[in-house]
Parts: structure tokens; C-alpha cells; sequence
């Protein structure tokens, strides 16, 4: 009996190690992701309806108006834009579909995922008239994939990655090292961003910035989405200067009512200039980001990010709070190129409101709404927490 006993265990003994080789040959299993992203012009529209979707009314006060309408010294609305976006192959003929619960993203460029111990590789086109680049924070790479121009005292191949010329395309590698992914006590996934590096202020507000997540090492599903949270939302509050734009000149001679006598002024007192600050959440303002929806009860994970202008943004949740940054909050500060992982476990059902508690970008439309869907039996209030 007792040699039996030994067998069994020599056995489960045997059969645990055999397990654990497979569980770690998985995590030793790195895989490339591998997208296809162009920047491409397109005509933008900061807020489809024309209409103050929070309000339910017409744009109303001098600052919405100015920001939002046409007149002698105003552009408006409608502009148009550099973006990044995502496409099913080289040929970069067909787009490829966001998901719906994706459709927030807006302006945004496509997500970029990854696991620690992956690579991403992306096959970059320029379909814009002027030389950009993709040059991305936290994940590693050398001198050809750094998407900056600068004296490095390199030259050829390690050069052809700092700008990319109109009609170009060039192949970055980003491998994603352990000092790319969250430490110990962070969540399971950290947010970085990708932007154009050629003239950076000229391109991130033309249109040319995007996110980068970076899941856990064995903490991801296979899409590389981390597995202990329902929903992810990605929210980049960005200031968009219209001045700064490298399709600023071409934006005056479509959208201008005169475009000879239109001002080009770059002064932070002048109205006309002050105009052309779009406040916007992904690319909308007033509330036309597409829904942020979630469930009440479950596991939700913000990505919060800001821009490149010299900008302070406080965004804050109505009804429900997150975790970040090592506590409970519902308002969070941004400084500028910020980046914040935040948990919410919604427990207040309704659509609540979604903005920035910056007096004068609350005022020009860096507002929107997001949506928790009420479940059955679920306890408001609760108050559950996410584990890191």
C-alpha cells in the first residue's frame, strides 16, 4: 500500500512538473504583432451634429461659438487632419474595421498591443503630403526604428526611419522588453502612445498620435488584451491646435469665408488664434464621442492620455470613482504627453457626465458622457475593487 502511494505521488509529482514545463514553455512563447498603419489626410468633423450634444441645444457663449462655428475670423468645426489609421495588409487597400466598442477612439490612432516578451512590427505608408514618422515611449528599439530625426551620428539604414517622405513606407520593430510592461504593484497593463517625431508640435496636432498597450508577461489574452478586466476604454484628452498644424495653411484656403484677409496670427491672446484650440476627448467636443458603455459590476480599465501642447487637464468621472496612481480618486491631473492606468468597478448605473474640470476647456467642449448598464440584482454602491 505504501509503494502504491509513492507511485501516485511519483506519478502527480511528474505530471505537476510536466505542467508547469508547459505553462512556462508558453510563457517563453513570445509572439510579433504585426499591423499595418498609414497616415493618411482626411476631413474631420469635431462635432458631427452640429449641435451641443450635452446641452441638447444650438453651441451657445462666445467660446463655443468661436470654436465651433464658421465666421470672418473663425474656421469652425471641420478640418482636416493627418491620422493614423489601421489596414488589413500591405497593399494598405482596404481599412480595417474598428469594433464598435472601439468606436470611441475617434481621432485617435489604431491600438497598438502587446505582451511583454513580444514584438511589434508595424509596415508604415505616408499617405500625407509631408514627411512623418512613427516614434513610439516605452517598448525598445536601435537607431532604425526610433522614428526621430536628430545628429546621431549615424547614417543609411539608421537613418531612413526619422522621417518617412510622402508616398514612403518604412517597417519599424518594436520588441517590448520587461521594462515595458507595469511593475509589481501597477495593473496588469501599461499605457504608452506612438506620434509622428518629424516636427513633432506640426504633426501631433495635425492629427498624428495614437495609443500603445502593453499587457503583463502571462497576464494577456492572445489579442494581448489583459485577461483580468471586462472593458478597456482609451480617453486622450487632447488639445488640438489648429495654428500648429502642418495643414493649418490648407485648412484656411477650404474653410476660411475669405481666406486672403483671413488672420494668421500666433499669439495666445488673440482670439482668432484661441479659436483654433480645438478641447476635444479623442477627437470630439460636446459630447460626440462615440458611447463609452459598460456594465454595472464589472471590471473596467482607462487609459487616459494628453498631448503634446502646454496643456493641464483634470479629467473627472461623475458617479463613479477609479483607482490610479496608488488611490481611489474621480479626478485625475494630466500634465502634458501624460499617461494614467485607472480601474473603475462601476457600481452607479445611468449615463453620467465625462470632462475636463479645466474651466476654459470645459468651456470649449472637452466634455462628453459614458454609460453604465444596469444588471440585474447587481448592488449599487458596493464599491468593489480591482486587483492589481
Amino acid at each position: 500500500m505504501c509503494e502504491l502511494r509513492l507511485a501516485k505521488l511519483f506519478v502527480c509529482g511528474w505530471s505537476l512538473l510536466g505542467w508547469l514545463a508547459g505553462a512556462n514553455l508558453a510563457l517563453a512563447a513570445p509572439q510579433t504583432r504585426m499591423y499595418y498603419v498609414a497616415a493618411d489626410e482626411v476631413v474631420w468633423d469635431y462635432a458631427p451634429s452640429g449641435l451641443n450634444r450635452i446641452t441638447g441645444r444650438p453651441f451657445e457663449g462666445p467660446v463655443a461659438n468661436a470654436v465651433m462655428t464658421r465666421s470672418e475670423t473663425t474656421l469652425g468645426r471641420v478640418m482636416k487632419k493627418a491620422l493614423y489609421r489601421e489596414y488589413t495588409d500591405a497593399t494598405f487597400s482596404t481599412l480595417k474595421p474598428r469594433a464598435p466598442e472601439w468606436e470611441h477612439l475617434g481621432m485617435v490612432g489604431p491600438l497598438l498591443r502587446a505582451e511583454v516578451g513580444d514584438t511589434i512590427e508595424i509596415l508604415f505608408r505616408n499617405n500625407t503630403k509631408r514627411t512623418v514618422s512613427m516614434h513610439p515611449h516605452g517598448v525598445f528599439y536601435t537607431k532604425s526604428s526610433e522614428g526621430a530625426g536628430y545628429e546621431d551620428g549615424t547614417a543609411g539604414a539608421d537613418k531612413a526611419d526619422d522621417g518617412v517622405a510622402p508616398g514612403g513606407t518604412h517597417r519599424y520593430v518594436w520588441p517590448v522588453p520587461e521594462r515595458a510592461g507595469p511593475i509589481a504593484s501597477e495593473p496588469s497593463s501599461s499605457l504608452w502612445m506612438y506620434h509622428s517625431h518629424v516636427n513633432e508640435s506640426a504633426d501631433v496636432n495635425a492629427g498624428l498620435i495614437g495609443p500603445l498597450i502593453v499587457s503583463r508577461r502571462g497576464a494577456a489574452r492572445p489579442d494581448g488584451s489583459p485577461n483580468d478586466v471586462d472593458t478597456e476604454i482609451v480617453a486622450a484628452f487632447l488639445e488640438v491646435d489648429e495654428n500648429q498644424s502642418f495643414l493649418f495653411e490648407e485648412n484656411i484656403q477650404t474653410y476660411a469665408l475669405d481666406p486672403a484677409k483671413y488672420p494668421r496670427v500666433f499669439n495666445f491672446a488673440d482670439p482668432v488664434f484661441l479659436a483654433n484650440l480645438k478641447e476635444t476627448i479623442n477627437g470630439f467636443a460636446f459630447g460626440h464621442t462615440p458611447p463609452m458603455r459598460m456594465r454595472q459590476g464589472e471590471r473596467v480599465r482607462w487609459y487616459i492620455f494628453s498631448s503634446t501642447n502646454f496643456e493641464i487637464h483634470a479629467p473627472h468621472w461623475h458617479a463613479n470613482t477609479v483607482v490610479a496612481m496608488h488611490m481611489r480618486t474621480d479626478v485625475l491631473n494630466l500634465l502634458p504627453m501624460g499617461m494614467i492606468v485607472a480601474d473603475m468597478v462601476p457600481d452607479n448605473p445611468g449615463t453620467w457626465l465625462f470632462h475636463c474640470h479645466v474651466g476654459p476647456h470645459l468651456d470649449a467642449g472637452m466634455i462628453t458622457t459614458y454609460e453604465v448598464v444596469a444588471v440585474p440584482g447587481a448592488i449599487s454602491g458596493a464599491g468593489t475593487a480591482m486587483s492589481h
